[in-house]
């Protein structure tokens, strides 16, 4: 079913995947958003698949055209996204934090995850279609789900999916609208989950405490041992523990 900003199926095997479809044969405006009741093949970070109860959550892809955001600075769109989604959920509930590089949290649980894909097309960023899966409505996981969380979890109470998706759609485009990428970043920067205080942490070299020193606008990750010592990794080169 299509709206002016919208198209809504029931089911499909992933919403950036017909995003991407759309983008190539309609006109769609910045903005519009492919939603979907279930995903058959949902997508997470790095080949990972993003699992979710049919009917009970927000499963959705937003289409954007950052053609003015570099290359080398893409990471900003992933912010704003987040920094988007986070101003909402505030209004929800305390204890938000977005995880980097871009999955939202409750405390310590998992609550919501961002998916970006993009198309170049004369070295500049002609399309990106932002997949987002925010658990909202569903009290109960497979136990492969590592650390999961909903909105109705967390407060007790139901919440009209559609209502949720219309203020987080126009939330995500008035941060990426208005086009501030100093204060995108140092919102995120606020934003972020153990941004305080040294805390444990993986890599190739072993385990060790840290703190997170700045994030770099490639999306790197800068973290300070208490020695003082600092290094620079990229997603999936550290762990939090």
């Amino acid at each position: 079913m299509f709206t002016e900003n919208c198209f809504y199926i029931s089911q499909t095997a992933s919403t950036n995947e017909l995003c991407w479809e759309l983008m190539k044969e309609r006109n769609i405006p910045e903005g519009f958003v492919v939603v979907a009741d279930f995903q058959t093949a949902g997508k997470g970070q790095s080949g990972n698949s993003w699992k979710s109860a049919a009917g009970k959550n927000l499963l959705f892809s937003m289409a954007l055209y950052p053609l003015r955001v570099p290359i080398e600075e893409q990471f900003v769109i992933s912010q704003a996204v987040s920094v988007g989604i986070k101003n909402i959920l505030d209004t929800i509930s305390d204890d938000i934090t977005v995880k980097w590089p871009n999955d939202i949290y409750w405390k310590e649980r998992k609550l919501a995850g961002i998916l970006i894909e993009t198309s170049l097309f004369r070295n500049k960023i002609s399309k990106a279609v932002v997949g987002i899966g925010l658990n909202v409505n569903q009290t109960e996981f497979p136990g492969e789900v590592p650390n999961p969380i909903s909105l109705k979890q967390i407060t007790g109470k139901s919440f009209n999916r559609e209502k949720l998706l219309n203020k987080i759609r126009a939330s995500i485009l008035d941060v990426y609208g208005q086009w501030m990428p100093k204060k995108i970043r140092s919102a995120y920067l606020q934003s972020l989950f153990r941004k305080d205080g040294y805390h444990l942490y993986q890599s190739e070299t072993g385990i060790f405490r840290a703190k997170i020193n700045r994030i770099y606008p490639d999306g790197a990750l800068e973290l300070e041992t208490e020695k003082g010592e600092t290094a620079k990794y990229y997603f999936k080169e550290v762990k939090f523990l």
